[in-house]
């Protein structure tokens, strides 16, 4: 076994490895001579107070210790092994059929939309002719919504094991190693592309399949078992068993699962607006002023406030990042933020939102699964309506929202469509606007100079989680009603971001290797 050592250093140090190394054994007591090999395990910012250090944990073996190298992705021939399908490339569905090759079983992978490259384009006409094509754009496509939103790797989930394997396969198909360093690892919405590409060779390469432009439009259940699905509302595909991993924002698959009597439910999410500072202001507040110093990063923040009741907290911070539309649908607006690897661009932005549960809604009934949909679509449609019917979005200098005056002017933002003032207090509903105005004046007391006209809040953060759950079996994952239906990842609401929905997807092909007594161990 090897001995982990925690020690601190100042960010202008973290590249002198004797340094650090002489440190650790300082505070091990371990003799140098008897060292076989070391790393740094974890590597965090402890920004608490000046000056800025770092907190590291270094992993010592002595010699005769066995060294763990990294969990190698060792893919079975599965041509001609049982197949299961999987709806969504996203990264529960390339994580579940990555998983599947290794298990001996062959994935048949349906995504809606276009390969990772040819999203671009789909992209760049958001951007510049403000045209949303509803089978490829931010949300829908190989990667699904994180291959082109930030890339963020970071989980709260506590089964340990598994997030270190979805980082190593990470690695593997081509991220940087660091990312099993960082507390808070992370990609870069520039280089996710390549590595979801080599994700998908391995998979062909194994003898899976994975078809593009493949809609999931029908599906049959017999008796109480799956037994065949429907794409592209021409061909029918008999499976046995099929993840269901189609991302929070595919409301047709919840609208299909209602009309055939599978049961979904309305679920707990949040909404409210993107707010974007200057990256420098950030980097001055969060380091104590020490803003110029080359060896640390650019600054992110976490903030959370109670508010009459309800949470209201910074989701998804993007430092040196970009506010993108992330609509999947003409006739409304949507943001979200993401970053290149090198976070140098000169904004910081954040979603601010208001979780909001299904009884605190209006037109709550206990037996409508679409009440926080439908909340989330008249919000979304809304700002649309606000900012003149494009993909420009409605927007409002912090202090102008929080004391209800329009903004006369505004600094440059880098949400490209365009942004168009408003006031947000008449284009929000009450139950979020109120919220997030005082919530904002809590956070400028938490970090100073946060609460600033110069920030600018675009409109709305609406697709943080999925509206609606599609309940499963804690044990076998397949849905409570259905078998061989196995809601996956955050569209069905057990995911909350790439690692977590990769998890949910290697654990939903785990529980269907029991069946078949393959290759199922714990990992």
């Amino acid at each position: 076994m090897s001995t982990l050592v925690q020690i601190t250093a100042f960010p202008k140090e973290q590249k002198d490895h004797e340094l650090l190394l002489n440190r650790a054994i300082q505070k091990s007591l371990i003799r140098k001579d008897d060292i076989a090999d070391w790393r740094i395990r974890k590597r965090s910012i402890d920004a608490r107070k000046k000056p800025v250090c770092l907190n590291l944990q270094i992993e010592i073996w002595k010699r005769g210790e066995e060294k763990l190298n990294i969990s190698p992705f060792v893919p079975q021939n599965v041509s001609r092994a049982h197949k299961i399908a999987i709806i969504g490339a996203g990264p529960a569905g390339l994580y579940a059929a990555l998983r599947a090759v290794e298990a001996g079983l062959k994935p048949i992978l349906f995504e809606r939309g276009k390969d990772v490259r040819a999203r671009r384009h789909d992209l760049a006409k958001i951007h510049k002719e403000h045209l949303v094509n509803p089978e490829s754009n931010y949300c829908f496509g190989e990667g699904g919504a994180g291959t082109y939103s930030d890339g963020k790797l970071y989980t709260r989930s506590k089964k340990r094991g598994n997030v270190l394997k979805a980082l190593e396969w990470f690695v593997e198909f081509g991220a940087d190693p660091d990312i099993l360093v960082d507390a808070h690892p992370h990609i870069g919405t520039n280089k996710l592309p390549k590595i979801i590409t080599a994700m998908r060779e391995a998979v062909l390469g194994a003898g899976g399949e994975v078809h593009f432009n493949s809609k999931l439009t029908d599906l049959k259940i017999s008796g109480d078992h799956i037994d065949s699905i429907e794409i592209n509302a021409e061909k029918w595909y008999t499976f046995s068993e099929v993840i269901l991993a189609t991302g929070h924002s595919a409301r047709d698959i919840f609208y299909l699962l209602h009309k055939r009597n599978i049961k979904i439910e309305a679920k707990a999410f949040a909404i409210g607006v993107r707010v974007e500072h200057h990256q420098k202001l950030i980097d001055k507040i969060q380091y104590h002023g020490d803003d110029e110093n080359p060896y640390l990063p650019p600054a992110s923040y976490s903030l959370v406030e109670q508010v009459n009741g309800l949470g209201v907290y910074s989701f998804c911070m993007c430092p040196g990042g970009i506010i993108a539309p992330c609509a999947t649908e003409q006739e409304e607006v949507v943001t979200n933020g993401w970053s290149p690897s090198k976070r140098n661009n000169p904004y910081a932005n954040s979603g601010i939102v208001v979780s909001v549960e299904p009884k605190d809604l209006p037109n709550y009934q206990e037996d409508d699964p679409f009440v926080c949909l439908d909340f989330q679509k008249m919000v979304e449609r809304a700002c649309w309506e606000a900012a003149g019917k494009t993909q420009k979005v409605p927007a409002q200098r912090m202090i102008d929202f929080v004391e209800g005056r329009l903004s006369k002017d505004f600094p440059k933002t880098s949400y490209q469509p365009g942004i168009v003032s408003v006031d947000l207090n008449k284009v929000l509903p009450d139950l979020i606007s109120k919220r997030l105005r005082k919530a904002f004046i809590q956070f400028g007391k938490k970090l100073k100079g946060y609460y600033t006209n110069e920030a600018v809040l675009h409109a709305p953060e609406s697709r943080t989680s999925s509206p609606i759950s599609i309940p499963r079996n804690p044990e076998t994952l397949e849905h409570i009603e259905i078998k061989g239906l196995y809601p996956c990842g955050e569209g069905a609401g057990y995911a909350g971001g790439i690692i977590s929905a990769a998890i949910d997807g290697i654990n939903c092909v785990d529980a269907i290797t029991k069946k078949y007594d393959l290759k199922s161990e714990k990992i």
